[in-house]
Order: structure tokens, then C-alpha cells, then sequence
């Protein structure tokens, strides 16, 4: 090992016999680290605490508290858990070596020690420890920037909700990770018309923000006022099929108007719509024909599903986040469940129903987090 390549890292030598002390001292010296020492634990644990050295090599028999007692303090002790600990003890029998190895020390070197053993476990262990030191830094760094990503992306999406003659908007929007895929966005097109879009990249994070972004920027950059479904669907496909690759975006894309309280309604690879008729006092999947995701491959059409709303009917968008939770028996809550759930709304106001929907998703999730963004859009006729 070349002089003075760990110069930045330190080793505490922690032995009460000052001769395997000297020699210790003596062997790791070639290393170019840093050597703190210390006769006895409680020296040992103090040093610990203000030095937080990279690795410590602890004998077990000292007066005081024993090598075990020191391990079991550091470990216990967030400031000093994660420095890594061999054990170097004249205790030869496996029991011993167990314990230590139990109590959280990364190795164990019986006495009397040859050198370059010693030198060899040390510096795979400082090695492990920067590589674990640097991917944490790394990891850390990379949260920071996902959630900058988080908080750009959440800027994309509609400030509010619109007030709508004759129609009670709530919306749930919630990402597995600090960014995610799901996206929805209204556009209003006349007094009476409006556009509600609820889209799904593929997988969540990063890749699937951008993927979403794209989306946003195409969906808002529609040339003419988007009251036909298919046409804005065969836009957006028509473009992120030049980007996508091979990433997709599903999308259901729903025109209401509010005077004759119809839809229009345009799919591509997403969830149909959910429907509770208030007449039938039943939840159902609106049936309507669709085509694959956007981003694939070109379109010759896309078809339109137009259906009728009456006062106290419910309309329910939303991303297959919800339907494909899984619970800690690996079930997922799937649609039935969640027709349920619309059914069951009663007087509830949107933004109450959907509470309920999410408590209902959470409990039958026992804990388990939701592994897919999640978004719902409700909309209750008036």
C-alpha cells in the first residue's frame, strides 16, 4: 500500500498492554493513517465520540468495561454506529467470536496477529467504509435533486380547482417517490366545456417526471381550444412517439359540458372511467373503446365514447396506482374495491368521498407503501 494513501482516515487502536499497543501502533503506521489510541473503553468510547475515527481496532479483556461492553455502546449510539469495529482478542473460541460478530463488529483477528494480515483487513475495511460513506453522499445528493424535481413538477399541475356550474371537482394527487408519472390538468374551452385530462407515465421518479412534463407541455400547447377527445389524443401520441421511445404515456382525456351535463370521452391505454348512476344507485366502469398508450406507434383514429350524466351521478378519473396497490399478502385493491367505495359516498362532498377512497386504499395496504404514483380526479353532478 503506497505511504500516506489513506492520510485522511484515521484508525483508533484501542488495546491495555502498552506493548500490543506499540506493536499494533508500529504495524498500522506503514498505512498513513491517522492513529489515535486508547487504554481502556470509556477512553475508547470518548475518542469515539469526538473523532469519529473511520475504523476501530478493539482488544476484549481490559480493565473496566470489557471490548464487548464498548462495541455494544458504539452501536448503540447514532454518532457512533456506523464506524466499523474489528475485534483483535487473544479469545480464540468461536462462542467469543460469535458474540463479537453479533454485536456488530464487521471482523475478528486472533492474537497473536501476523502484520500483514492485519493490514490486509484493515484496508478492506476502510475501503468498504468510504465506498458506503460515498454512496450515502451520493444517495443523499440524489434526493436533493429529486426533490427539486418534485417541486418543479408539482408547479406543473393545476394551482386549483375551477368553480363549474352544476359540477363539485376534488382531486388526490400523491407520488411514490419525491417525483412521479401521474399528471392530471383541466382546460376550460367555453362557459359550458371542459377538458379533463388524467395521464400515467410509465413507471415513477425521474425518467417518468420528464415523461409526464412532456405531456403537460404538449397537452398546453394544443393549437385550438381541445373539445374533441381523439384529436388532442392523436396530437399528443403524435409527438411523443417522436420522444418517447421506449418509454409511454397512458391518458384519458374526458369533455364535459356542463349545459346538457354530457361526455365525451377518448382513452389510450388507461383506465376507463368510473361511473355511480344515482338513478341505479350502482358504480360502474364506463365502457368505452380505446387504443394503446400514447408514444408507441402512429394512429389511424382514436374513438369516442359519449355518455349522459344526471344530478347526483359521479364521475371518478384516476391512475392504476389506486386499483394496483398491494397489500403485505401481495393482493392488490383492485377495481371492485374501489366501485365500492364510489358507491358507498352518500352526502359526502368530493374531497370527502376521495378521503374516504384513500383511507379505505391505506388500510387495505396494512402498511405497505404504494410501490406507483397516485392520482384521482372526482367530479359529482349537482
Amino acid at each position: 500500500m503506497p505511504e500516506n494513501s489513506r492520510e485522511n482516515e484515521s484508525l483508533l487502536l484501542v488495546d491495555d498492554n502498552p506493548t500490543n499497543l506499540q506493536v499494533l501502533y508500529q504495524t498500522l503506521e506503514t498505512t498513513g493513517c491517522k492513529l489515535l489510541v486508547a487504554k481502556n473503553g470509556e477512553t475508547a468510547l470518548s475518542i469515539a465520540q469526538k473523532a469519529s475515527p473511520d475504523l476501530i481496532l478493539l482488544d476484549i479483556m481490559m480493565p473496566g468495561i470489557d471490548g464487548f461492553e464498548v462495541c455494544r455502546r458504539l452501536k448503540a449510539d447514532p454518532a457512533t454506529a456506523n464506524i466499523p469495529v474489528i475485534f483483535l482478542s487473544a479469545l480464540t473460541d468461536t462462542k467469543d467470536k460469535v458474540q463479537g460478530l453479533q454485536l456488530g463488529a464487521v471482523d475478528y483477528v486472533s492474537k497473536p496477529f501476523q502484520p500483514d494480515e492485519v493490514i490486509a483487513r484493515v484496508d478492506t475495511h476502510l475501503t468498504i467504509h468510504r465506498l458506503k460513506r460515498e454512496v450515502e453522499e451520493k444517495k443523499d445528493a440524489l434526493e436533493d435533486e429529486l426533490e427539486v424535481v418534485s417541486v418543479v413538477q408539482r408547479r406543473l399541475l393545476p394551482k386549483g380547482l375551477p368553480e363549474i356550474a352544476g359540477l363539485k371537482l376534488a382531486v388526490h394527487y400523491e407520488t411514490s417517490l419525491y417525483a412521479g408519472g401521474d399528471y392530471y390538468d383541466l382546460v376550460q374551452m367555453t362557459d359550458d366545456q371542459w377538458g379533463f385530462l388524467v395521464a400515467d407515465a410509465e413507471g415513477h421518479s425521474a425518467p417518468a417526471a420528464v415523461m409526464m412534463a412532456m405531456t403537460c407541455a404538449l397537452f398546453r400547447s394544443y393549437p385550438q381550444p381541445p373539445t374533441e377527445p381523439g384529436e388532442l389524443l392523436y396530437f399528443l401520441n403524435e409527438h411523443l412517439c417522436k420522444v418517447a421511445d421506449p418509454s409511454f404515456v397512458t391518458a384519458l382525456y374526458v369533455v364535459y359540458d356542463a349545459s346538457r351535463r354530457t361526455l365525451k370521452i377518448a382513452r389510450a391505454g388507461h383506465p376507463p372511467p368510473m361511473i355511480y348512476q344515482s338513478a341505479e344507485k350502482k358504480a360502474i366502469e364506463y365502457a368505452c373503446s380505446g387504443v394503446f398508450p400514447l408514444g408507441i406507434d402512429p394512429y389511424e383514429q382514436v374513438p369516442v365514447t359519449e355518455a349522459e350524466l344526471h344530478a347526483g351521478d359521479r364521475i371518478l378519473m384516476y391512475t392504476d396506482g389506486i386499483t394496483e396497490r398491494f397489500n403485505t399478502n401481495g393482493e392488490t385493491y383492485g377495481e371492485e374495491r374501489l366501485l365500492r367505495q364510489l358507491e358507498a359516498g352518500g352526502d359526502l362532498q368530493p374531497q370527502e368521498l376521495l378521503t374516504e377512497i384513500m383511507k379505505d386504499v391505506n388500510n387495505f395496504a396494512n402498511g405497505r407503501p404504494a410501490d406507483d404514483d397516485q392520482a384521482l380526479l372526482l367530479g359529482i353532478v349537482q
